[in-house]
C-alpha cells in the first residue's frame, strides 16, 4: 500500500460513526467520504454524484453488467470481449444460465485487442436487442490496451450503454471517465496502492442500473449497505496519489518492463511474448514458455523468491488454460505455460537482476519434470 493510503486510512480508524447517522459522529464520517468521493472524481475526470462506491472491482462489475442488463430488459443481448475478468465473464454467463441473457463474446485478435468493426458487426446484427456492452480497458493478464474511446463511440452511435473494467488502467494509464465515452466505470484499490475490499463504480448521471443488493438505500439507492469509511478514505488517497505520479510511474515502470522483456528473451530464447508489444501496460509482461508447465515453473521461481502469476490471482489454482492466451489464438499447451511477471511502484532493477538470475534454470528443471 501506498504511505498516503496507510495514513488515511489509520486516521478514520481513530473514530467512530455511521456515515448514515444524523448526529456529530456521523456528519463527519460522512465528511470524510463525500471528500474522498470528490477526490476520486476529480482525479478520473469524473463528477463525485458519479462515483458509487462498493467493496472491489468483482461488485462493481456484478452491479454493472447484471444492473443495467436488468434495468433494459426486455432487450436481451449482452456483449462482452472474449477476454475479460472472470469478474465481468461470469456475471455476464450468470445472466444466460438464469436470467435468460444471450451474451455474445467478442472475438479479439493475435494481440487480444477488440477490433472497432468486429463491435459494430455484433451490434448491428441485432442493435434494438441489444441491453449493454462490456470491454476492460487493459486486461490484466497479457497487458493489452483497448481502444476504449472508440469502442464507447460505436455503443453510443446505437444508444447502448457501455461499460468497462479499467482495474488495470488506473493509476498505470491515463483515465477520463468523461473523456472516454464509457458510461460505466471500474476501480478497484488494491490495484493503484490501496486496500482490499474497496472499489468503486462510476456511473453515469441518468443512468440507474437496478440494484443487486437492498437495504439502507445508500449510494445513489444503487448500492446499499453501511459504508467503510476508513477504506474509503485508503481508496481515495490511493487513486489521488497514483494518478498524480502516473506519469512518471508509466516512464519508470515501462522502462525497467522493456528491460524484463530483453533480458528474458536473452536468457530464453524460445520463449514467447504475449499480448501487444507496443501499447500494453507499463508494469505487464506475459511469456508463455514452450515444454513448460506454467504451475510448476511458477513454484520453481516461487522457492526463489520470485513471486509471479499463471494468470489472474481470482483463478490460481484452476488446473485450466488461461481462456484470455485461447481466445487469442494460443494452444491450449502454450496457454497452460504461459507465466505474467508484473511490475509495481515497488519494482526495482534489482528485482529483474534476481529473476534472470534464477529463470534459466527454472526452465530447465520445469522442462525436465515435464518430459518426465
Amino acid at each position: 500500500m501506498l504511505p498516503e493510503a496507510i495514513e488515511a486510512m489509520t486516521e478514520q480508524l481513530k473514530r467512530v460513526g455511521n456515515a448514515s447517522s444524523l448526529h456529530a459522529a456521523g456528519r463527519q464520517v460522512r465528511r470524510v467520504v463525500e471528500e474522498a468521493r470528490e477526490t476520486i472524481a476529480d482525479s478520473l475526470g469524473a463528477r463525485p454524484s458519479e462515483v458509487v462506491f462498493t467493496s472491489g472491482g468483482t461488485e462493481a462489475d456484478n452491479l454493472a453488467i447484471k444492473g443495467l442488463y436488468w434495468a433494459r430488459r426486455p432487450r436481451r443481448r449482452v456483449l462482452i470481449s472474449s477476454v475479460e475478468h472472470h469478474a465481468a465473464l461470469d456475471p455476464a454467463q450468470w445472466l444466460a444460465d438464469s436470467q435468460g441473457a444471450e451474451v455474445e463474446l467478442l472475438e479479439v485478435d493475435e494481440l487480444g485487442r477488440v477490433h472497432p468493426e468486429t463491435l459494430r458487426a455484433a451490434i448491428e446484427r441485432d442493435p434494438d436487442d441489444v441491453a449493454m456492452i462490456s470491454v476492460m480497458w487493459a486486461n490484466n493478464e497479457v497487458g493489452t490496451v483497448q481502444p476504449i474511446h472508440v469502442l464507447a463511440a460505436i455503443a453510443h452511435d446505437h444508444g447502448i450503454p457501455f461499460h468497462t473494467d479499467a482495474v488495470q488502467a488506473v493509476g498505470q494509464l491515463p483515465v477520463s471517465f468523461s473523456g472516454s465515452g464509457a458510461d460505466a466505470l471500474t476501480l478497484t484499490g488494491h490495484k493503484v496502492g490501496g486496500p482490499m475490499g474497496a472499489g468503486a463504480l462510476l456511473l453515469a448521471r441518468g443512468l440507474t442500473p437496478v440494484s443487486v443488493q437492498h437495504g439502507g438505500g445508500q449510494e445513489r439507492d444503487v448500492r446499499s449497505g453501511t459504508l467503510d469509511a476508513p477504506a474509503i478514505a485508503g481508496l481515495a488517497a490511493a487513486v489521488g496519489t497514483a494518478v498524480r505520479e502516473q506519469e512518471a510511474l508509466h516512464t519508470r515502470l515501462s522502462a525497467l518492463r522493456d528491460e524484463l522483456i530483453q533480458r528474458v528473451r536473452e536468457a530464453v530464447p524460445d520463449v514467447v511474448l504475449n499480448g501487444d508489444p507496443d501499447d500494453r501496460l507499463p508494469g505487464n509482461a506475459h511469456f508463455s514458455f514452450p515444454g513448460c508447465e506454467g504451475d510448476a515453473l511458477l513454484m520453481l521461481l516461487d522457492a526463489k523468491g520470485v513471486e509471479c502469476s499463471t494468470g489472474s490471482a481470482c483463478s490460481a489454482g484452476v488446473a485450466q488454460p488461461s481462456h484470455v492466451l485461447l481466445a487469442m489464438g494460443a494452444e491450449a499447451a502454450a496457454a497452460r505455460g504461459s507465466l505474467r511477471f508484473t511490475l509495481g511502484h515497488t519494482s526495482t532493477p534489482e528485482d529483474v537482476d534476481r529473476l534472470i538470475d534464477v529463470l534459466p534454470a527454472a526452465v530447465e528443471r520445469a522442462r525436465r519434470a515435464g518430459l518426465s
